[in-house]
């Protein structure tokens, strides 16, 4: 028996172009996509100008699709512009990558009016999806590429391409080495969530569950110092942090077979506002004082100071306890060493 046709319209995907032949190729039932000349990329490429890992398609939230360059040599391009931070891609983008040339498409997502109609399995598990939405403990981390735009100004293009993403990509296999995804690409910065298992009627937050995020921002730091041998930057590559604790609205925007989750919330903007006041504090890391209060030792091994910040779009001060990337390494260490 021969199966249907499939219906392009109807899902995202992307046609790619290739030397004798042009193909379609659905972005279903999966989160992330590789694409490169190497076998294990998800779509390979017959291309001899791609990288071996070249790029990712990658969707973040309920459906919004992102393409990031993994740091190829000849660079991904989105209706002519070269990659050099995740781009969220519109249907009818026109991606390029080496000498191969890609499509992308996506059907805007509708809401079927209610007709009476007796609920089918797939309406039954998207009521199910829409329940899990619910109100848990949380710690948000957001990590931000200092001086950015003084990058694009002073490097050449196609070093700037490899080397972020290079670092994008790096970012991401260090956030899932830890039990983490990224929640969002904010331009030059990246958050990520971990959603805390506290016990019942408890609020306290494993030490486990803990240095999971305090192990992933010290690495995330390495790895751009690696990155300042690697390439010859302007000037040094640093990054800044800024890490909340609390409860938020989480919700899983994806199937069950494939859960994705995102968070909402207070303790989610005020991590932003965390990240941005370690530039006017001169450090590297802030952290809230409820994450604070959840840090193994934090007042014995922990040696970061505390100050009072103005946050934006809030009408009172913020107190929030700063330091280095340095001070942070030494705090894992002698946890370490326990």
């Amino acid at each position: 028996m021969s199966q249907p046709a499939t219906n392009w319209d109807e899902q995202p995907h992307i046609v790619l172009h290739g030397s004798q032949s042009t193909i379609q190729i659905p972005l279903v039932n999966a989160y992330s996509w590789t694409l490169g000349r190497g076998s294990e990329n998800d779509i390979p490429l017959s291309d001899k100008c791609a990288s071996r890992n070249h790029a990712m398609f990658q969707i973040v939230g309920d459906s919004n699709y992102f393409l990031i360059d993994l740091g190829s040599r000849n660079g991904s391009f989105v209706n002519g512009r070269r990659v050099t931070i995740p781009v969220s891609l519109r249907s009818g983008d026109r991606i390029t990558l080496g000498e191969t040339n890609l499509e992308f498409y996506c059907p805007e997502i509708t809401t079927a009016p209610d007709n009476g109609a007796a609920q089918t399995e797939e309406t039954t598990d998207a009521v199910a999806t829409a329940m899990l939405h619910k109100r848990q403990l949380i710690t948000v981390l957001v990590v931000d590429i200092r001086d950015f735009t003084k990058l694009t100004q002073q490097m050449d293009e196609h070093i700037l391409s490899e080397a972020i993403g290079t670092w994008f990509r790096r970012a991401g296999e260090i956030i899932d080495r830890h039990g983490s995804w990224v929640d969002k690409y904010i331009g030059d910065a990246v958050m990520t969530v971990w959603i805390h298992e506290a016990a019942k009627g408890s609020d306290t937050v494993t030490t486990q569950d803990m240095l999971k995020v305090y192990r992933a921002l010290y690495e995330l730091y390495e790895m751009s110092n690696e990155l300042n041998r690697q390439f010859e930057f302007p000037f040094q590559l640093r990054v800044g942090a800024g890490v909340n604790t609390g409860y938020a609205m989480v919700g899983q925007m994806g199937t069950s077979e494939h859960p994705d989750y995102t968070a909402l919330g207070d303790t989610v903007n005020a991590a932003f506002r965390l990240e941005s006041s370690t530039k006017q504090l001169g450090l590297d890391v802030a952290i809230g004082s409820t994450t604070y209060s959840h840090t193994p030792y934090a007042a014995v091994l922990l040696s970061l100071r505390q100050y009072s910040v103005e946050l934006k779009g809030y009408t009172t001060p913020t107190i929030t306890y700063a330091g280095t990337f340095n001070e942070l390494g030494t705090y894992i260490k002698k946890l370490d060493a326990e």
